[in-house]
């Protein structure tokens, strides 16, 4: 996605001499559905345990060096490296220091003080000994060895200085960023509130997993994969269940969703058959541009607005529906919660298995990455790649990703790779 993008209306799309809603490249998709995003206005502040996963809608700037003070990197002795002889020295050990139970005696010629990892160089020393090269003798000690000032000293502002910037507004709180913001001696965290999604799967032939499957009916598996998708992001998640292809009832849905949520998101009903009334009802109670992307799996593509609400309908066949969520409703919500959405990290692999393939569209084939025996990375495609084919989902770990202008690839040749986000 790409937030920079000057924010415009879908109806400016009109005026835009390349646009053309029925053969929009993949990359143009992403770029006009950009156009569109901006993230939720309201903010909260969270306790810092609670705020895994949440997006950071401040700049952290730490108000402290850390470490706070200079302190040993090991356990030893703490001395003036001006007082080493060549050889061996013998040292009275004067003091203890401990991490968080400092020695403040100033030591003098001669004199050292046993000290633990983290603790405060005491006043005098700028050097650190490691216990294993010494010899300890009731209060003094041997100092093996040659030995330099600043040796084993973990310096103040060596790991963060006053004053850097450390996280920017849009991350992502991830572990790290926890523990990073807790050495910094935050207890809380300004953030954007939690993104609201809602979802509802089309089709009169959908059933309920847990029911006995009647003739001609399928089990409703886009919805629970949306789901599972969803929850990878930590959005809250709106769950209306299956709405049959009734207009009444399908604008009563989408009503009810914008009203509540900040995206919603509908899988099937969005082609061109009798009972496909999506794009109409759009027409209607919003505004929609309807895709056809230049794209396999997934083909139809709806994006468009119910007031402030952003809409998503995706394709009704299994496999379209993980493939469009990933290419383009992912990053799409990232932008809508905060973050900082990078294009797609993809890279080349050879591809041990042939693959078919007519120039005119981007596709996204279902691959397995892997190392050979000599640690050398290898793709290879998960078999038939049917959209609805939704095993070849589960097999898979990354899509094979073959550019609109690629022909056939002949086992053996390069091909680029994009790994599965979770």
């Amino acid at each position: 996605m790409t937030p920079d993008l000057p924010h415009s209306s879908l109806s400016d799309l009109g005026n835009l001499t390349d646009y053309d809603p029925d053969s929009m490249p993949v990359s143009r998709a992403r770029e006009f559905i950009g156009r569109f995003l901006q993230p939720v206005a309201a903010l909260e502040t969270v306790a810092l345990r609670d705020a895994y996963r949440r997006t950071l809608a401040e700049d952290i700037v730490s108000g402290m060096n850390v470490p706070p003070h200079d302190n040993s990197a090991m356990d030893g002795y703490a001395l003036r490296a001006a007082d080493l002889a060549e050889g061996c020295t013998r040292f009275k050990v004067v003091g203890k220091a401990y991490a968080g139970a400092p020695c403040t005696q100033e030591i003098a010629r001669g004199e050292c003080v046993r000290i633990m990892t983290g603790a405060l160089i005491p006043g005098g020393c700028d050097c650190v000994v490691m216990q294993e090269q010494t010899t300890a003798d009731g209060d003094t000690v041997a100092i093996r060895g040659n030995h330099r000032a600043g040796q084993n000293i973990r310096r103040a502002g060596e790991d963060i200085s006053r004053g850097a910037t450390m996280l920017l507004r849009g991350q992502t709180i991830r572990p790290a960023e926890m523990g990073l913001l807790a050495s910094l001696g935050f207890d809380q965290v300004r953030v954007y509130r939690t993104l609201r999604v809602a979802l509802f799967s089309t089709g009169d032939e959908l059933q309920q997993p847990g029911t006995p499957l009647g003739a001609g009916r399928i089990y409703d598996s886009n919805r629970y994969s949306l789901i599972g998708l969803l929850h990878e992001l930590h959005v809250d998640i709106v769950d209306m269940g299956n709405v049959p292809d009734d207009p009444a009832a399908l604008r009563a849905a989408l009503l009810h969703a914008a009203d509540d949520a900040d995206a919603v998101i509908t899988s099937g009903g969005v082609s061109v058959g009798e009972a496909d009334h999506i794009k109409r009802l759009l027409a209607e109670i919003g505004e929609v541009v309807f895709w056809k992307i230049a794209m396999k799996p997934g083909r139809p593509l709806a994006y468009g607005k119910i007031g402030s609400c952003h809409f998503f309908g995706l394709p009704g066949n299994p496999v379209a529906v993980m493939v469009t969520f990933q290419q383009f409703v992912r990053d799409a919500l990232r932008v809508l919660m905060g973050q900082h959405a990078a294009p797609a990290f993809t890279f080349a692999v050879t591809c041990t298995s042939p693959i078919r393939k007519l120039p005119g569209r981007t596709e996204f084939q279902r691959g397995i990455l892997s190392q050979d025996e000599h640690g050398a990375l290898r793709v290879r495609t998960t078999g038939e790649q049917g959209s609805g084919i939704l095993s070849s989902m589960s097999q898979a770990n990354c899509f094979i990703v073959l550019p609109e202008e690629q022909g056939n690839v002949e086992a053996g040749a390069e091909v680029r790779v994009q790994l599965f986000p979770y």
